[in-house]
């Protein structure tokens, strides 16, 4: 059985005694590896056909879009269907997506890429929030903050390694061999997903709930409930505006790419710059929780104070980022910022599933996705336009590290209104209760 132990669990503990988890974990370190051979080899395409910035920003914005629009129905179906079901679907799925990369030659073709990137990303909306929403139900309540931490740890290990190495294959080997590395890890994962044992949401007796699908096949009275549920739960709805706050900064990830191959050129077409900017992000998205962890604790309190500090630390990094003089010392610089940005997101996640009960879990997660991804679609675009209209990506850099800030000071307004730090709890009253209620995780 699960531990329900203290907040402060290892993390080998955590993986040693819930064996679901330690599956979905290694699936995800393979599949979010391969993603990152593909990021690369994406954006090395587009800018060897296109050359312009513009390109870069109308893919990123495609890869945030899908889950806006999609977002409430793959939160529906993440509370009606297995949850097991849904991510093995879309890891097979996203596997042949990806290898029609392999038929793009020519500038003319450039349609192709932006058509299968967004039919990934849409399979990939339907994936998260199950994920997400399956996490409670592998591991005990006390080991929700390490379990987030490690799960955030297999994208920001992946982005390291898989973007540093999908750099150097991509400039050994080309951007074909990338593509294909990536499908095979999306196969890999649905095969480490089958042998998990995923409890699905406890909302009705199964003869009720087949009746009330037949009646609203369209998911619109599973959305209305989840929106009455947010409206009566204020605390939970300004946990849904954290990771939205890192998105209006979201355009960084663009200038990762352009400082790569215009202002710290390496490798083929930047490759290898690009490769190392982009693991310099998963650096530190690995080590910020971590570290903060191992400072202030897992307190509800302490969760809540660490988002705060979060977006000042990514803001000050960011805005140092945009006078670095050398490559090393700008991956230094963007491995203290994504540190930043990754303590927010763990935190905010915890929060969440710690005061979120499991029926409305799969579309509290959908929406905050949908609420990430309108920022960062803005934020992206608007980052390119600058950039095809001759703002340089230095001045770019220092406004979005100042945009930052402005979420922290929201954040703290929030703290200071609702006296967190002193009730040390987050949820509404109630909530506690119905989480306790949610079926225990599987032996």
């Amino acid at each position: 059985m699960s531990s329900k132990g203290t907040s402060q669990s290892g993390y080998l503990e955590v993986l040693a005694r819930n064996p679901g988890f330690r599956r979905l974990f290694a699936g995800q370190l393979i599949s979010q590896a391969g993603d990152w051979f593909n990021t690369v080899a994406i954006f090395t395409l587009l800018l060897s056909l296109s050359g312009s910035g513009q390109s870069l920003a109308f893919v990123l914005i495609l890869k945030l879009i899908p889950s806006f629009f999609l977002g409430p129905l793959a939160g529906v179906a993440a509370d009606r269907y297995n949850r097991k079901t849904i991510m093995m679907s879309a890891d097979i799925m996203r596997g042949f997506t990806v290898l029609g990369l392999l038929l793009v030659r020519r500038p003319d073709q450039i349609w192709i890429v932006y058509l299968l990137t967004t039919l990934e990303v849409t399979l990939a909306t339907f994936f998260e929030p199950a994920k997400s929403a399956a996490i409670p139900g592998l591991v005990g309540r006390g080991d929700l903050v390490p379990a987030n931490t490690l799960s955030s740890a297999t994208w920001s290990v992946t982005l390291a390694l898989g973007a540093a190495m999908g750099g150097a294959v991509t400039d050994l080997f080309g951007r074909n061999t990338a593509f294909v590395i990536d499908a095979i890890s999306f196969f890999l994962s649905a095969m480490f997903i089958v042998g998990i044992r995923i409890p699905g949401p406890e909302r009705l007796a199964q003869a009720a709930l087949r009746r009330r699908r037949l009646r609203d096949s369209s998911g619109l009275t599973d959305i209305i409930e989840g929106a009455q549920y947010l409206r009566s739960h204020l605390r939970v709805l300004a946990l849904l505006l954290v990771k939205p706050g890192w998105g209006i900064g979201g355009g960084v990830l663009l200038l990762l790419t352009i400082f790569g191959k215009n202002v710290f050129p390496l490798g083929r077409d930047g490759s290898a710059s690009i490769g190392l900017l982009y693991a310099a992000r998963g650096l530190g998205a690995l080590a910020g929780p971590m570290l903060a962890r191992s400072i202030g604790g897992s307190s509800t309190a302490s969760l809540n104070k660490g988002i705060a500090i979060a977006f000042f630390q990514a803001a000050l990094f960011y805005l140092l980022f945009a006078t670095a003089p050398s490559l090393w010392i700008a991956a230094l610089l963007v491995m203290g910022a994504h540190a930043g940005g990754s303590i927010q997101w763990v935190y905010s996640t915890t929060l969440l599933q710690m005061a979120v009960p499991n029926r409305f879990l799969g579309r509290v997660f959908a929406l905050d996705n949908t609420f990430l991804t309108l920022a960062m679609s803005l934020s992206t675009y608007l980052t390119g336009w600058g950039l095809d209209h001759g703002i340089g990506p230095r001045a770019l850099a220092a406004a979005l590290g100042a945009i930052f800030v402005l979420p922290g000071i929201g954040w703290c307004i929030h703290l200071r209104h609702l006296s967190v730090f002193e009730q040390g709890r987050i949820d509404e009253p109630g909530a506690e209760v119905e989480a306790a209620e949610a079926p225990p995780p599987p032996s």
